[in-house]
């Protein structure tokens, strides 16, 4: 593999459209080489483990249909973020270890995905069928997301077990993962989607959720992962050192709490056309952003006809939701959240001491964090 080409410091002009589509979609395949990788690897550890030839067969078209198929936006944002913290081209091997923890949290979307769909009984994923509802799975499929978890760990075992931090990164993938599934369960208590109580919804609630079941995993977690491979210690050495992990804390979970108000935001405002699918949220009975900004600012009849219409599978009381919507101004307090979002979180960005790690040849750049940012702000899909 040839060492990444990057500039994470210049200040050249943007590339024209349709460069920067070529540059994107090279580095995704280049990323996607890495995947075959890995996968590899953990098949021949099934071999290793004399599972017989169907197993391994299973596995692999497991991990082929549920892991790489995505935008891998989590995943190769590690390798962005390492390019930008080193500030310099990455060497081979550099490149492959920050592509190996990229595919570690893909792998770990995949195992969310998967137990995701089970439980909320879904049909589709990314444009085709669920993996349960495929072919000669179905129920197996609670197995094979236990067993795409497991991977994360024999991957980092494998590629890591030497390096100085490989106990941190164990430890962050388990802490992340855990704050994911907790997040998931206020999902599942606050909005199962044939039980609709409004009663249970609210904005605090609706932050918990997006935060743990979010935030965590989709924003923090890819950085942290660069860090700690960029060397920056997961503690403080002394009194005086930044806390590194603070820091990225504080900036990429309001980040991500930012991202998921503008998607809830998004399914409920765009159009098929704009964002490639149709949204659901209303009668999936999810708690979104919007219902309960809704809620919070409803007078009694307009409460009614939310409890009447909100969670039923029917376009008629959809439009009586959206209606509701529209005559509460959620619109424009969207408006009004997103522009406060922009100003907050590029003011804790300005605020990011930029110092070198002391473990490394990495420096604290505030790129890192703003290149989530730009990547989000005002999108339309």
């Amino acid at each position: 593999m040839a060492p990444i080409a990057t500039s994470p410091t210049s200040s050249s002009a943007p590339l024209p459209p349709a460069a920067a589509k070529d540059k994107k979609a090279a580095a995704r395949k280049r990323f996607e080489g890495v995947y075959a990788v890995v996968r590899d690897d953990l098949l021949e550890d099934f071999r290793k483990h004399n599972m017989p030839e169907e197993a391994i067969e299973y596995y692999q078209r497991s991990m082929d249909y549920n892991v790489p198929g995505g935008k891998l936006n989590r995943g190769m944002s590690v390798v962005d973020s390492v390019a930008i913290l080193k500030g310099r081209e990455l060497t081979e091997s550099e490149y492959f270890q920050a592509a190996v923890l990229g595919w570690a949290v893909e792998w770990m979307q995949a195992y969310f995905l998967v137990s995701d769909d089970i439980m909320d009984a879904s049909i589709t994923r990314r444009g085709q069928p669920c993996w349960y509802r495929t072919e000669g799975v179905g129920f197996m499929a609670i197995n094979d997301a236990l067993i795409l978890e497991g991977a994360i760990f024999q991957m980092i075992r494998k590629h890591f077990r030497k390096e100085p931090f490989y106990v941190d990164l164990i430890d962050l993938l388990h802490e992340v993962s855990y704050q994911t599934e907790m997040g998931q369960l206020v999902d599942l208590i606050t909005a199962p989607e044939h039980s609709v109580d409004l009663s249970k919804f609210s904005l605090s609630r609706h932050s918990t959720i997006v935060i743990y079941k979010t935030a965590y995993y989709s924003f923090y977690l890819p950085v942290a992962l660069s860090l700690l491979l960029c060397g920056f210690p997961a503690e403080k050495q002394n009194e005086t050192d930044p806390d590194f992990y603070k820091i990225a804390l504080d900036i990429l979970v309001p980040l991500g709490e930012y991202f998921q108000i503008q998607d809830d935001y998004l399914d409920y405002s765009g159009t098929p056309e704009q964002i490639g699918k149709i949204g659901t949220d209303i009668v999936d009975n999810k708690c979104s952003w919007c219902i309960n900004t809704a809620l919070a600012r409803a007078n009694p009849a307009q409460r009614a006809i939310l409890d009447a219409n909100y969670g039923r599978k029917d376009p008629e009381a959809e439009a009586r939701v959206k209606t509701v919507f529209v005559e509460l101004g959620v619109d424009a307090v969207y408006a009004e959240y997103e522009a406060a979002s922009y100003e907050r979180i590029n003011a804790l960005i300005d605020a990011v001491p930029e110092v070198p790690c002391p473990n490394g040849d990495a420096v604290l750049r505030r790129a890192v964090f703003r290149t989530f940012l730009e990547k989000i702000y005002k999108r339309t899909k």
